[in-house]
């Protein structure tokens, strides 16, 4: 008789500025629970995360794997950056092996933008993800696979504004929906021009907030959606390709 292997239920977790969110999934990304979410916590330092991320574990039946996207700036786990969070407590701490030791499962933890991106991309040719949320996340994929993470949040638009300065919550609320949809467009432009992507995905709490009709190519997701990328971290090749030293190009 033969015997099915035991299926893969895997904790994903969604750290955002405001809210921290989770859920179990199977090994197709299939909700085998619905969602919970706690504030998150002020400050937000790891401490404090890790804490709000265990009193949401204890709310859902069993798992085997943990994944988390996190906003910032994340290398084999271990977070570098974490500008819209308690940023100077995070530098180099290893929230997977801390989630581990604390929840006794084995963790990953990549950058949410994309965690989302291998939740809600085709796999085929240049894709590019934005979140629009308290800050401004980006990824990119290459035929389904992540390419290495580049804060582009960080990066200068104007002299005196970062794109986070520039498009996020703050620039939101301090502006008002008119204008922040004047500079998305401004903003979308250039990620066209800057990436030449073929297709593009924003998902993020202001998404919903659009109110100039896309392109073809662009498709607004939920972070339902992308919360999904959260099986994908086990069930598929994650590792970012890696970047060639310049001192090997002749």
């Amino acid at each position: 008789m033969k015997i099915n292997p035991p299926q893969l239920k895997v904790l994903s977790i969604d750290i955002g500025g405001s809210h921290v969110k989770a859920t179990v999934l199977d090994e197709k990304g299939v909700l085998l629970t619905g969602y919970n979410k706690v504030v998150t916590p002020i400050p937000a330092n790891p401490g404090n995360m890790v804490e709000a991320i265990k009193t949401l574990a204890i709310a859902f039946p069993e798992y085997d794997r943990i994944s988390v996207g996190f906003p910032g700036y994340v290398r084999d786990g271990i977070v570098k950056t974490a500008p819209n969070l308690d940023n100077a407590s995070w530098a180099n701490f290893n929230l997977a092996k801390k989630l581990e030791e604390v929840l006794g499962k084995p963790a990953r933890v990549v950058n949410d933008a994309d965690m989302q991106g291998l939740g809600v991309v085709d796999g085929k040719g240049l894709e590019m993800v934005l979140t629009l949320g308290t800050g401004f996340g980006t990824a990119l994929l290459l035929d389904g696979k992540l390419l290495p993470h580049l804060e582009v949040g960080q990066s200068p638009v104007t002299k005196n504004k970062t794109y986070d300065n520039y498009i996020g919550e703050k620039a939101f609320e301090k502006e008002g929906k008119g204008k922040w949809n004047e500079r998305l467009k401004i903003v979308l432009k250039n990620m066209q021009t800057l990436f030449n992507y073929d297709y593009l995905y924003i998902g993020g709490g202001n998404a919903r907030e659009i109110n100039f009709e896309l392109d073809k190519n662009v498709k607004i997701v939920s972070n339902k959606d992308g919360i999904k990328g959260g099986a994908r971290l086990w069930t598929a090749d994650t590792k970012p390709m890696p970047v060639v030293p310049s001192s090997t190009i002749k």
